[in-house]
């Protein structure tokens, strides 16, 4: 049977390049000369700290961020931002999570949507993604194009198209 797996992934190396391009571009610019700037990347964890002298650098390295981010391929939606910026000292601190991997309720989001569809196809839970099976390919390439409209917050890709 045709099958295919949801998932949501960042690469690392990707990220790692992105954050240094990010780092070399912050440091060279003019607006930047002579001010604080820390641009950290937790590999483990996936989550990336974020020091400045103010909240508008601090928006700024994030803008920067995610437009050098998604040109190296990582979707915008896998940074969460949600986290507010507070000041420590003189610096204005942040800390960005990466999201990696599906979480629970996510997936549960993905699978209500699938089976609310009403399209002839099966889709499970396994850890961190969703198998969607199905007797036609035609019916699988309908469940991607359903989740790439819904507006689930999520960057996800599409793997193991198997027929």
């Amino acid at each position: 049977m045709p099958s295919f797996d949801i998932v949501s992934k960042v690469d690392a190396q990707y990220l790692d390049n992105a954050v240094n391009v990010v780092h070399k571009e912050i440091t060279n610019r003019f607006d930047f000369k002579n001010s604080h700037v820390v641009i950290d990347l937790d590999k483990k964890e996936y989550k990336i700290k974020l020091e400045a002298d103010d909240d508008m650098k601090l928006g700024q390295i994030i803008d920067v961020l995610i437009n050098r981010a998604h040109k190296q391929g990582i979707a915008p939606q896998a940074f969460d931002t949600s986290k507010a910026s507070y000041q420590s000292g003189k610096v204005v601190k942040q800390e960005v999570s990466v999201r990696n991997g599906l979480k629970q309720e996510d997936a549960k989001k993905i699978v209500k949507l699938i089976k609310d569809s009403g399209l002839k196809v099966q889709a499970s839970i396994n850890d961190d993604m969703v198998r969607v099976t199905g007797k036609k390919i035609d019916d699988l390439q309908e469940v991607i194009k359903l989740c790439r409209e819904a507006d689930l917050g999520l960057a996800l890709q599409y793997e193991n198209m198997r027929s």
